[in-house]
């Protein structure tokens, strides 16, 4: 195989997998190990992937942000195991913070029929929890068009008046050590705020955030339980060195 068409074989993959692992290129290209670590090599000094231990990742500018409606359809199938899980965590009584984001959202469906009040800032979430008859407050304050999100400084002194039970909270990368980040530094202060007026924090982030760092950093790994679906050996041995995991059953 040319070099040409190594590159387009693994750029195509990482389009669709957004991570592949070095074994696999090998397999499907018919390369030796060491062909294949310069191809990634090139491609990384190119700045369209980045190598990580085992493979590569596709490269994402820092503070590019994709909208709600864009996350929406990336790995539903995930999302909704994931929120499925999370939800599992809440028992009648809760006071929860509900943070605007796709994962977050697929949560409210497995809230139905609880006795819970909700707080959120995202503008699709109330809609859904007031349509579903959940008792729910949204944060005043700037919204994000692009993510249906409230935020800013209004935001900031709303959230103040709360205290809760568990908070979840979703994460554009999720990186051994940058921890949590997101390209957004007011969402990024919001999220962190929810997070110390919380008694419990859950991160819901599927898998094809690890290895990725954006622009601000939310918190730590250790600052946050990580909901996730299944996770490679190497990955899970890695964060939960610095926090528990929940992983949803293969």
């Amino acid at each position: 195989m040319l070099n040409a068409e190594r590159h387009k074989l693994i750029m195509d993959l990482l389009k669709r997998k957004s991570a592949v692992k070095l074994k696999d290129l090998i397999a499907i290209s018919d390369s030796s190990e060491s062909t294949i670590r310069r191809d990634l090599a090139e491609l990384e000094d190119l700045g369209v992937l980045k190598r990580v231990h085992g493979g590569a990742i596709l490269s994402q500018a820092r503070t590019i942000e994709m909208s709600m409606i864009e996350k929406s359809v990336r790995n539903v199938h995930w999302k909704k195991d994931i929120a499925k899980l999370a939800a599992s965590t809440v028992v009648d009584g809760d006071c929860i913070y509900l943070d605007a984001g796709s994962t977050t959202f697929e949560i409210i469906e497995f809230l139905v029929g609880r006795d819970i009040t909700v707080v959120t800032n995202g503008l699709m979430h109330v809609e859904e929890l007031v349509s579903l008859d959940l008792n729910a407050y949204i944060l005043g304050g700037k919204m994000k068009a692009k993510t249906k999100a409230i935020i800013g400084g209004i935001a900031l002194e709303n959230i103040m008046n709360y205290r809760f039970d568990k908070a979840f909270i979703g994460a554009n990368g999720v990186h051994l050590i940058d921890g949590y980040t997101t390209p957004d530094m007011e969402e990024a202060l919001l999220k962190r705020k929810a997070m110390e007026l919380s008694d419990e924090t859950f991160i819901v982030a599927d898998s094809s955030k690890l290895h990725h760092s954006h622009f601000a950093k939310v918190f730590d790994l250790e600052d946050a339980v990580l909901v996730t679906n299944a996770i490679s050996k190497e990955d899970k041995y890695g964060i939960m060195k610095k926090t528990n995991i929940m992983e949803v059953p293969v």
